[in-house]
């Protein structure tokens, strides 16, 4: 008892089955910080590279709107496309950063755990709208875990936004002496400088988050010996589904052979234990194939089909023996039997032409020779 109580605890890592039937059904390990931490990073990147540009469509837009005539702003048609034009044009000079954070947003996600498209995870889950289930995750262990991430971020980032803004106070307040152009311009540097400080403290909580997100998920994922055992049953198979297969794979090849011994020549037998049906076609054969062979009740049965169809039936147990453990159904003799099996087909032969009234009655072969390393002992 204690032997299957210890078997049941979850202390074997996941096997790559496992891994993969998870992640079929979208259980792979994920990082919010990770995605959070891009986006910033991306961010601050895109200001940089493309904050000139930023600030010469904003400062163009900026000079259109302050740049109307008299009449024009008391006419509400023209407002209204003046103003369609400079939120368009906003846009536009928005857009390579949106692009960028868009890239960032996308790669973030899959940086942990790949690229994953479940239709198992999308499916709805009704107990995902379960209010006990929702309390379970809020007041859970997960749920602790993520309040304390919370908090952490808070007494990591707070910090250092108050020094930003401490050291930044004198520069932000001088934003409002400068002309238009220059503040607009120094707002921007100054955002993506505060970026740059506050992305680089969440590379400090994504390096605390992506390895407990990768320990989390696979101690979830973790097994028993008695789960291993079953899957390693499962992805063998059980003996008695695999005996079925088995039976149902003889009995098909058996009733295949069967359906064969009607176009067979000649069966040759022990006269009890052993039979083999040979075919041969002079002008499509170069040598005769073995078309059934069987021992016991299915060489009987052989020997039914071939009496039901008027086959043949010859006698000779060395011969039989030997085709039987020398050859596979549908393979040529080998050539060490060729003498024997052909004084056997030509008896076959000869007998079937005098049945048609041609020629002398032939003499069945007494002495068939066969080599003594083809000589099988009873």
């Amino acid at each position: 008892m204690a032997e299957q109580d210890d078997s049941q605890e979850k202390t074997e890592e996941p096997t790559p089955k496992r891994l993969e039937k998870a992640r079929e059904e979208g259980q792979v390990p994920r990082s919010r910080e990770l995605t959070t931490t891009a986006v910033l990073l991306a961010g601050t990147v895109g200001l940089f590279v493309f904050g000139p540009f930023m600030i010469e469509r904003l400062s163009s837009i900026i000079r259109y709107n302050f740049s109307l005539e008299r009449d024009a702003a008391f006419d509400t048609n023209l407002m209204i496309s003046h103003l369609t034009g400079s939120m368009g044009d906003a846009l536009l000079s928005m857009f390579p950063l949106f692009g960028v954070l868009l890239v960032a947003a996308v790669l973030g996600p899959i940086a942990l755990g790949g690229w994953l498209w479940s239709s198992k995870a999308m499916a709805p889950k009704f107990s995902r709208m379960n209010p006990l289930e929702g309390l379970k995750r809020m007041f859970g262990v997960k749920g602790l875990v993520e309040l304390v991430k919370a908090l952490a971020k808070v007494l990591v980032i707070l910090p250092v936004a108050i020094w930003l803004l401490v050291s930044m106070q004198q520069d932000i307040l001088e934003l409002s002496l400068m002309p238009i152009m220059p503040a607009l311009e120094e707002s921007i540097w100054l955002s993506a400088w505060a970026a740059i400080a506050l992305s680089a403290v969440t590379i400090l909580i994504v390096l605390v988050d992506v390895p407990f997100q990768i320990w989390d998920n696979t101690r979830k994922l973790k097994m028993s010996r008695q789960d291993i055992k079953d899957e390693m049953k499962d992805a063998e198979g059980k003996p008695e589904v695999k005996g079925r297969i088995r039976q149902l794979q003889r009995e098909m090849a058996n009733n295949r052979q069967l359906a064969a011994v009607p176009e067979a020549d000649v069966v040759i037998t022990n006269p009890t234990h052993f039979s083999v049906a040979l075919k041969y076609d002079p002008e499509a054969m170069a040598t005769p194939i073995l078309v059934a062979k069987g021992v016991d009740h299915f060489a009987l049965k052989i020997r039914e089909v071939a009496n039901e169809h008027n086959v043949q039936i010859m006698e000779s147990p060395v011969l039989a023996r030997a085709v039987y453990h020398t050859t596979d159904v549908d393979d040529e003799i080998p050539g060490a039997l060729y003498m024997a099996v052909a004084q056997v087909l030509a008896y076959v032969f000869q007998l079937r032409n005098y049945k048609k009234g041609i020629g002398e009655r032939p003499e069945k072969p007494r002495n068939i020779s066969v080599p003594k390393d083809m000589q099988f002992d009873p």
